[in-house]
């Protein structure tokens, strides 16, 4: 059993004891109350109610178990059902047990939900709105939380057709497909040593462009929005990503035609996301975004891109959110609040891989020495045969985050 799914199950069993002795204690106590304050009717009413809160214990489980209490309204729902079975299915069994006719048992049994288990029902309602929840919320996590736990990162391997790979604004040079193979391997072996768990979207060797995983998919958290990349020869690349996210469990949207939009076109600081507005992605793939992530809680903010691919081509962020960049790359350096220049081109690519860990390409010297001034910790890895092909070191893997 998987650790979320173990949580999950404490966690109903947890509630649902809790609300069950709620429930009984409430009932408990109103009685004593209307009797005078008799300690005698505990050891009464404790016998009256024992087997709804059995009932009542084993329905809030199973509400549990199948997600009631991760809303209010699915809470008080569960509550009233549980709450209301259970002081009919106990009653009906004491009843029966002490001789009453299943016959004369109907009729008086539903009058009892506004009578004796008046306040059963009531107190099973407060606990499972008021308490269940929480106990939900700190003991058991989702499927989707417990993937972000594991710090999964997308890779892919290059394809046997890479040096077929598009470029735009450079040269094109003769890529060593054997060697980009064993660049590829250290750079995953550098994710794995930092604390990142691989997960293999599977390769195409048809699709040269497949190993800069990162086009095909943006993460916020648990919601993975697959892309509309602007080439298209890259489109078929985005099936065989979304068959790895919904393997994960996460939750899967997408940019559509006529929108497109680069993964590598989107730089995520906080609740800003910047996206690059240049050959890769267009307006409406922007405004597609914009839409989704509003509800969210993230603010979409378009930025230039014409001196390079994509926008993280030109400049990523810190771990502290300062913008590095290559300045002569750097439409507008203007729209960040905070903003370095680095001495190389390729000094503007990091990956962070912890608060105080980033990854960077090893044609980048001076600029590890500047990032690691900065107090960082730096990991540098040759990349040299994908930056033939215009990549860089965000282009490789996706981060689950």
């Amino acid at each position: 059993m998987s650790s979320f799914r173990l949580r999950s199950v404490i966690a109903s069993i947890v509630a649902a004891l809790v609300v069950a002795l709620v429930a009984l204690v409430a009932a408990d106590l109103a009685y004593f109350v209307a009797n005078a304050q008799n300690p005698q009717v505990f050891a009464v009413y404790t016998e009256y109610f024992l087997n709804s809160t059995l009932v009542l214990f084993l329905f809030t489980a199973v509400f549990g178990l199948v997600g009631a209490f991760r809303h209010w309204y699915t809470s008080a729902i569960a509550g009233v059902v549980s709450g209301a079975l259970a002081a009919l299915i106990g009653t009906g069994l004491s009843a029966l047990a002490a001789g009453v006719a299943f016959a004369d048992l109907l009729a008086p049994l539903a009058g009892t939900l506004v009578g004796n288990n008046l306040i059963f029902v009531l107190g099973a309602v407060v606990a499972s709105v008021a308490i269940a929840p929480r106990i939900h919320a700190r003991v058991g996590i989702s499927e989707q939380e417990e993937v972000l736990r594991k710090k999964y990162v997308l890779v892919r391997r290059p394809a046997k057709s890479l040096q077929d790979g598009l470029v735009t604004h450079i040269e094109r040079e003769t890529v060593d497909v054997d060697l980009a193979e064993r660049q590829w391997e250290a750079y995953v072996a550098a994710l794995t040593g930092a604390g990142w768990d691989p997960v293999e979207v599977a390769p195409a060797d048809d699709l040269p462009d497949s190993v800069f995983v990162e086009d095909a998919v943006v993460m916020f958290g648990a919601l993975a929005v697959l892309t509309s990349p602007g080439a298209d020869e890259r489109l078929d690349e985005i099936d065989g990503v979304e068959e790895s996210l919904t393997a994960l469990g996460l939750e899967v949207l997408r940019i559509e035609r006529p929108g497109t939009l680069d993964g590598g076109d989107v730089l995520k600081i906080g609740s800003t996301i910047f996206v690059g507005r240049g050959g890769r992605t267009n307006s409406d793939g922007i405004r597609q975004l914009r839409k989704i992530l509003a509800p969210r809680g993230y603010s979409v903010v378009a930025v230039p891109v014409t001196k390079a691919l994509h926008l993280k081509s030109t400049v990523t962020a810190l771990p502290d959110g300062t913008v590095i960049g290559y300045r002569p790359l750097v439409d507008d350096p203007f729209v960040y609040d905070r903003f370095l220049e680095v001495p190389e081109p390729s000094g503007a690519h990091v990956v962070i891989l912890a608060d105080d860990t980033v990854l960077i390409a090893s044609s980048a010297p001076e600029s590890a020495r500047l990032i690691e001034g900065l107090g960082y910790r730096v990991i540098s890895v040759d990349i040299s045969e994908f930056e033939k092909l215009e990549g860089c070191v965000t282009c490789l893997s996706v981060r689950i985050r």
